[in-house]
């Protein structure tokens, strides 16, 4: 009998070891993957001025991450992209940033209910929601010329305001920082020129995304752990993409935002 326990004690001990060393792997797999998926997320932030979250959902769903998870760790990850990448920004150009500040308020103020959305809209109507942000997206930015005049008109502080906060609203409960949505809208509509949408885009981001992240804490929807390894990943990510930005052709800069949009479009169509 003592032998009988010895051995099925052991055997036991075996197999929990076992299963420890295999849950260390995938956590160290999956933190490998985390860190890749938040440079890259940070490099798309800093290079296109957006917060990077259409690019880091999809890689998160499709290493299993559920959809409403991916989107508490974009919120998280843009909240560090958009501080870094706006400091830079802020550094070559301060003259968009009065509009900047109205906007952000709006988002902001739109951001405070997402969990809202996430709390009573389904994993699969979010994905559609997701699909046709980035539908839009593409065709808007199409329509529009990267490099025309930007026009000198004073704008309504007050429509400033609520395309804030619309856009802040439904950007962070599709995870996203809004500047996919609210680049297409100043460029095509309110007379801004594609690199001070761009700058004005990733600014809202710090607003909205700060916002969401609040929102989803109080509301116990947010993965810290997986969001802070994809947010520190990102400051690195958003580094690299600024100077590459400014090491890019304008010409080809219109080419390369709707072929990232195209690819993040392609991507999540294989998920549905």
């Amino acid at each position: 009998m003592p032998l009988n326990l010895l051995t099925n004690g052991t055997t036991q001990l075996l197999v929990f070891k076992k299963d420890n060393y295999k849950v260390v792997f995938v956590l160290c797999v999956m933190t490998i993957f985390l860190i890749i998926f938040g440079t890259i997320a940070g490099a798309v932030g800093g290079f296109f001025g957006v917060g990077g979250g259409m690019t880091l959902i999809p890689m998160l769903v499709l290493v299993g991450i559920d959809i409403k998870t991916a989107i508490s760790i974009s919120i998280l990850q843009m909240v560090f992209t958009s501080i870094f990448g706006s400091f830079f920004n802020y550094k070559k150009n301060n003259t968009v940033l009065k509009d900047g500040f109205i906007l952000g308020l709006g988002g902001f103020s739109g951001g405070v209910f997402s969990f809202v959305s996430l709390t009573y809209i389904s994993d699969s109507v979010l994905k559609y929601l997701f699909l046709t942000v980035v539908s839009f997206a593409i065709y808007r930015i199409s329509k529009t010329t990267y490099d025309k005049p930007t026009i000198k008109k004073t704008h309504n502080m007050f429509l400033l305001y609520v395309v804030g906060f619309f856009v802040g609203l439904f950007a962070m409960s599709i995870g996203v920082g809004g500047s996919v949505l609210l680049i297409p809208i100043l460029t095509s509509y309110m007379y801004y020129n594609f690199k001070d949408a761009s700058s004005l885009g990733l600014f809202f981001v710090i607003f909205s995304s700060t916002a969401g992240f609040l929102s989803l804490s109080f509301a116990g929807l947010m993965n810290y752990e997986y969001g802070l390894i994809v947010a520190i990943s990102s400051v690195l990510g958003v580094y690299i993409g600024i100077n590459l930005k400014n090491k890019t052709n304008t010409k080809n800069y219109k080419s390369l935002i709707l072929a990232l949009y195209i690819v993040v479009f392609v991507s999540m169509i294989f998920k549905l």
